[in-house]
């Protein structure tokens, strides 16, 4: 397995049930990739080390999995966005149009308002540009969309696809829940000591601070690969194309900004938002907070990369390798960076649980072990 993060962590589990001798390289000296969760020496707080992650889903299978390996605590993710002076609500909902336009709407008032500001020349939205001004409109558009999206993606929000803004961004109620999963919460004691739990088995053992080399798959029966599918043929075709993030760390005595996650879809204002981690874990408390002003900009060799990027130019260079990956031999590749494709944390626990499966299927029937169990394209 190289890479320890929930990917190969969850393959390697199912594996180990299994029989298997499961051998993990790490070339971080930690494990749960960019999900690591550690204590802040200095307050206490439990700090999410590569930016938040909020684990919601509503997978029963997933969700019963990963409390056999922690305890979930209940959390909500209540996001709030600062535009033009004013703190408002995200996603968009009957208290933001109120708000922000200065009215009393009732929800079906709310409803025919917003399509009055909707344009509705735009038929079949191609970016993301169009798909936010045919269900919110302009005025809603640029506060909360536009400059938030051009600093997260590099890009104007017309070079984007439609798909990135994938739901109907708007609430004709007071539910300010950012996700609408059944299942939502956070592991009591970090996503760290979650994996550790996962990777607790007499059958698995972790190398960390450990560089994957293509030379030590020939000891092993098949390899499991969560690390960069363009990094595993040597950028042979290129590198794709990834957004990554940087954080800008501080300490406050107190409480910064009253919530968790505050957005600035600003232009102006240079990071996208603002975390304050004691925020989640409301179960716990701490007199000092640690927070991180995020910024988004352009991967570069050696950043670590979050975001696929998936425009026109990306999808081509995948599908080469994609080709190069499926003529492979003895290597099979998982998760958010081998399939170069964006997946919250439900996602990529359900496709490692299908992945073990479908490995031990092809093994009993003696069939070829696919480079893919799901198609990147």
């Amino acid at each position: 397995m190289v890479g320890a993060g929930f990917s190969c962590a969850v393959v390697a589990r199912e594996l180990a049930n299994a029989g298997h001798k499961i051998s993990i390289v790490e070339q971080r000296p930690h494990i749960a990739g960019n999900c690591h969760t550690e204590r802040d020496g200095e307050t206490g707080v439990m700090v999410h080390v590569y930016g938040p992650h909020i684990f919601h889903t509503d997978d029963v299978e997933v969700w019963e999995y990963v409390n056999r390996f922690s305890t979930f605590k209940p959390y909500v993710n209540r996001v709030k966005s600062t535009v033009g002076g004013s703190v408002f609500s995200l996603p968009i909902n009957l208290h933001t149009i109120n708000q922000f336009f200065g009215k009393t709407l009732r929800p079906d008032e709310a409803k025919a308002f917003i399509q009055a500001q909707a344009d509705t020349s735009i038929e079949n939205p191609r970016t993301f540009e169009e798909q936010a001004l045919k269900f919110v409109g302009a005025d809603l558009y640029e506060a909360f969309f536009k400059g938030y999206t051009k600093k997260q993606w590099g890009c104007e929000p017309s070079e984007l696809p439609a798909s990135i803004l994938k739901r109907l961004p708007v609430r004709f109620n007071y539910n300010d829940n950012y996700f609408f999963h059944r299942f939502q919460g956070m592991p009591e004691h970090g996503y760290t000591a979650l994996i550790e739990g996962i990777l607790d088995h007499e059958n698995i053992s972790v190398r960390l601070n450990t560089a994957f080399e293509r030379g030590m798959m020939s000891t092993f029966d098949h390899t499991f690969y969560s690390g960069p599918l363009d990094g595993y043929f040597g950028y042979s075709e290129g590198r794709l194309g990834y957004r990554t993030l940087d954080f800008e760390r501080f300490i406050y005595d107190g409480d910064y900004q009253g919530c968790a996650v505050m957005n600035y879809g600003e232009e102006r204002v240079p990071y996208t938002r603002i975390t304050e981690h004691k925020h989640f874990s409301p179960w716990e408390e701490h007199e000092g907070s640690v927070c991180y002003r995020e910024y988004s900009r352009a991967c570069g060799v050696d950043d670590i990369p979050y975001y696929p990027i998936r425009l026109v130019e990306e999808k081509a260079m995948l599908s080469r390798y994609v080709e190069l990956a499926e003529s492979a031999e003895g290597v099979t590749f998982v998760g958010r960076l081998g399939t170069y494709r964006y997946l919250d944390m439900d996602v990529t626990i359900r496709e490692a649980l299908d992945t073990a499966r479908d490995y031990l299927r092809a093994l009993r029937e003696n069939t070829r072990v696919p480079a893919f169990f799901v198609n990147p394209i």
